[in-house]
């Protein structure tokens, strides 16, 4: 094969990936928003922990199948994966709750900035002007959308930070274990699945109460919202296919 016929492969490849990011990431969003809003079921911890449930389900039908490999990763970088992985997804559920759509959005763009900022305190890079001034840009459009959207409010805006910091720890993280470990993304994903899962069940309705003052158990489950629900396999796609992590 020429190397111009692997460039346009490879070109296909990433642009299909990037496709298919946007549209599960969008996906998962619109579900878990109509959710919350449309249905009432405000409790964004627990609903995270179904997806990871489910994620694990899936996770280990695709170990036997042979598309996850067998790998060590060590308890202790488990556990600080976990902490900033379930902060993440913790914050930007509770965000979208608490949030319009577009100032959720919006708010995830400052994430870009807060990476940036990771990787030269962590790391030393160092970026160039052009990208400096990008990220400057960036920085506006987040501060002119939260002073002008009228629907944010103090708690929504705090739940949006711990967000958007938590989830640039956890990509930091990622890529940290990814190039010391050398594993891949459904090997990362088989490991840390299960142990999100099992957190995020125990510990969401007691937050979810906290948060909402509503139990979950006490939820009117039916059919539509159950179906909602099972958005789990669009979080799956999602966690898999926005990186290889």
């Amino acid at each position: 094969m020429s190397s111009a016929s692997k460039g346009d492969r490879k070109a296909s490849l990433d642009a299909a990936s990037w496709l298919f990011n946007v549209v599960t990431s969008v996906g998962i969003i619109l579900v878990n928003k109509a959710l919350m809003a449309t249905y009432g079921f405000s409790f964004a911890t627990t609903l995270t922990g179904l997806h990871f449930a489910t994620t694990t389900l899936l996770t280990i039908i695709l170990k036997s199948l042979g598309y996850i490999q067998t790998s060590h990763l060590p308890l202790s970088d488990i556990i600080k994966f976990v902490l900033f992985a379930n902060f993440s997804i913790v914050g930007m559920n509770v965000s979208l709750m608490w949030n319009s759509v577009g100032f959720y959005q919006i708010a995830k763009l400052s994430m870009i900035p807060v990476s940036c900022f990771l990787e030269v305190v962590l790391d030393n890079v160092r970026y160039s002007r052009d990208t400096k001034l990008s990220i400057v840009l960036v920085l506006l459009g987040v501060a002119v959308c939260t002073v002008t959207d009228v629907s944010v409010n103090a708690k929504g805006f705090i739940a949006a930070v711990i967000a958007v910091w938590s989830t640039a720890l956890q990509q930091y993280y990622v890529h940290f274990l990814q190039r010391k470990y050398s594993i891949g993304s459904f090997n990362l994903l088989g490991h840390t699945a299960p142990a999100q899962a099992a957190s995020l069940l125990l510990v969401g309705p007691f937050l979810d109460y906290w948060l909402t003052n509503k139990r979950v158990d006490a939820y009117d489950y039916g059919f539509t919202s159950t179906m909602f629900d099972d958005g789990e396999i669009c979080w799956l796609l999602r966690t898999m296919g926005r990186n290889p992590l």
